[in-house]
């Protein structure tokens, strides 16, 4: 569990369960945050760690039921979004309309900038869960459990298949008609970033239905479906097929978003004709995670890249 104790700090307590009795401390905490290295768990140790309130070291032994409770400086992160709409409320889940610029839960550079944060501002009272995920960049509907059979029953709908989703993309490029892109999907093996994914053989099954919905020589808004989760699927299938999504500065092109990472917006600002790519998850249908009747919510296409697609058009 995590708790901002002031804006400066986060706070970090675990309960130790009976498989880690006699454990080292430093392991422990090793096991709940395996991102960690041992030699930065051992700092924090020593610096602001407590057991059942009592000065922790990396050598103390646990025991089943102790609190384990440490300190460390929040990271210095991004401006980001603070307002997430609620699109739809029941009982059981929320859908709110996530604005791009958001991170789904805590990474090594954001921690208050992220959806789990802003929803225990908002909802303190409620253990909410998140079903699934969107990229940071990507904005639109999120749908959350209000409770825990809710989230087991929605998760289950989403590992099933029985979710479908609509997305709406601005492409480079004259792209019409419709069709599908049927193009295994795996981590690309080289490469400056990591996280980079690409058509493969040797990956696994990924499927997207597109429609084009409007389009010039130089820009199209598609409608896609994506058949199958994979992770980036869609950003990678139209880039596939010639057609990257505007804005995307990690498909097809690599060095843009290393550059990014790097060096900040101004050293890429002059190949990326929007500072976050140009895709909103505008539609969800779900079997309701209590009564099994079929549930459709829908957004509009966010504002910021309805105004960039019809300005290119009006121009």
């Amino acid at each position: 569990m995590c708790a901002v104790t002031d804006p400066t700090t986060i706070e970090h307590s675990f309960i130790v369960e009976n498989e880690c009795h006699g454990w080292r401390l430093d392991r422990f905490l090793k096991k709940r945050i395996p991102r960690m290295s041992r030699v930065r768990l051992q700092r924090v140790i020593r610096g602001d760690c407590e057991v059942d309130g009592r000065a922790g070291k990396p050598s103390l032994l646990v025991a089943p039921g102790q609190r384990v409770t440490f300190r460390r400086p929040a990271p210095v992160e991004p401006e980001f979004p603070r307002a997430l709409p609620l699109v739809y409320e029941d009982a059981a889940f929320y859908v709110f309309d996530k604005p791009a610029g958001l991170t789904m839960h805590p990474t090594a550079k954001y921690y208050h900038g992220t959806v789990t944060s802003v929803l225990r501002e908002h909802f303190p009272s409620e253990a909410l869960q998140i079903t699934h995920r969107l990229d940071r960049e990507t904005s639109g509907l999120i749908l959350v459990a209000r409770n825990y059979d809710a989230a087991v029953n929605l998760k289950r709908a989403f590992a099933r298949r029985l979710v479908k989703k609509r997305y709406l993309a601005i492409v480079h490029g004259k792209l019409e008609g419709e069709g599908v892109i049927d193009a295994p999907i795996d981590l690309e093996p080289a490469g400056r970033v990591r996280v980079r994914m690409a058509v493969s053989p040797s990956g696994q099954p990924s499927r997207t239905r597109y429609r084009a919905l409007e389009y010039s020589d130089e820009h199209s808004l598609v409608e896609c479906f994506p058949e199958t989760g994979r992770q980036h699927q869609i950003r990678v299938h139209l880039s596939h097929i010639g057609h990257a999504i505007v804005g995307d500065k990690l498909y097809p092109d690599e060095n843009i978003f290393a550059d990014y990472q790097e060096q900040g917006w101004s050293s890429v600002a002059d190949r990326v004709p929007l500072p976050r790519h140009a895709l909103h998850a505008a539609q969800i249908e779900f079997p309701h995670p209590l009564s099994g009747v079929p549930v459709m919510v829908k957004t509009d296409l966010a504002t910021d890249l309805a105004r960039f697609f019809y300005q290119l058009n009006n121009k």
